[in-house]
């Protein structure tokens, strides 16, 4: 049997996000599962007490397409004692006025079915008008990474925000 208590779970369309997923990892440097969202089962969150959600935010605010799939059985998961912890991208000169909206369509349903949202993640440095992404005036819900305009930022965000969450999803 499976001990493992952490999962990243992801959706990628195009392979940013599963090469996100590979520098997460790597600077993480702990066991988890890595799971890809169109394999995964509502029933397969009950064995994760800590979880890692990576979601692009497609077009105008769209869920990344297997995450869209899933997102009716996502709505049903019991999150409680579950934390949960999200990394999305996102284009925001493309669409200022949805960029990481996929953060906040998850994080709202977790939140609502019981669970703790950890990880945010500061809104300075980035230019848009709206997002759902946001938990308040100052923060995202998690780590927004935009490949397609700030490429250069990528590798220091993510090593801020492992840092940042890393002791959260080891037991100390």
């Amino acid at each position: 049997m499976n001990n493992i208590k952490t999962a990243l779970i992801y959706g990628s369309d195009t392979g940013i996000t599963e090469l996100v997923v590979s520098l997460i990892t790597k600077e993480l440097a702990i066991e988890l599962d890595i799971i890809e969202v169109f394999t995964i089962k509502p029933e397969d969150f009950d064995r994760y007490d800590k979880i890692i959600i990576g979601v692009p935010t497609w077009y105008d605010g769209d869920l990344q397409s297997d995450w869209e799939d899933f997102f009716p059985d996502f709505k049903k998961i019991d999150f409680t004692g579950k934390e949960v912890c999200f990394f999305g991208l996102g284009d925001q000169y493309g669409y200022p006025d949805n960029f990481v909206d996929g953060i906040g369509i998850l994080a709202k349903v977790v939140l609502e079915n019981g669970g703790e949202v950890f990880g945010h993640w500061p809104n300075k440095g980035y230019e848009f008008n709206e997002s759902l992404g946001l938990m308040n005036d100052d923060l995202f819900y998690g780590l927004v990474i935009d490949e397609d305009n700030q490429q250069d930022q990528t590798d220091q965000r993510i090593k801020k925000w492992v840092k940042q969450i890393k002791n959260k999803l080891i037991d100390l």
